[in-house]
């Protein structure tokens, strides 16, 4: 499946698709910069991780959806740049999953390996 036509498919029920991607970020100012576009963070976004952490559990800034499907690609490169920057992204990405977790505007991340997808 193609990233197009799994936008395609998750926009038919209602949920947002959203590509990271981290290819050849290997520093955190990187990482946040890529993270305010991707996900189309507001201006007031600290690109920090309590900042980040902030935007991911209050989406009061983002249209409203069903869900959303954040897809990280390229991540490899930056979580052995920076093993301690890319364990604290796991934890913030994880504590926003399980904060929207069995709400009506569920959220889920997923690790993209080479040209398929698993299940961070």
């Amino acid at each position: 499946m193609t990233d197009a036509t799994l936008a395609e498919a998750l926009a038919a029920g209602g949920w947002a698709y959203m590509e990271l991607d981290l290819a050849g970020a290997t520093a955190k100012p990187a990482f946040m910069d890529r993270c305010a576009r991707a996900l189309d963070l507001p201006d007031h976004f600290g690109r920090n991780w309590d900042a980040l952490a902030d935007c991911l559990t209050d989406l009061s800034w983002a249209p409203p959806v069903q869900g959303r499907l954040l897809v990280i690609s390229g991540w490899r490169e930056f979580a052995l740049a920076v093993p301690n920057d890319w364990s604290m992204a796991q934890e913030v990405f994880a504590e926003a999953v399980d904060h929207w977790n069995g709400t009506a505007t569920e959220l889920k991340v997923v690790l993209a390996l080479g040209g398929g997808v698993a299940v961070a």
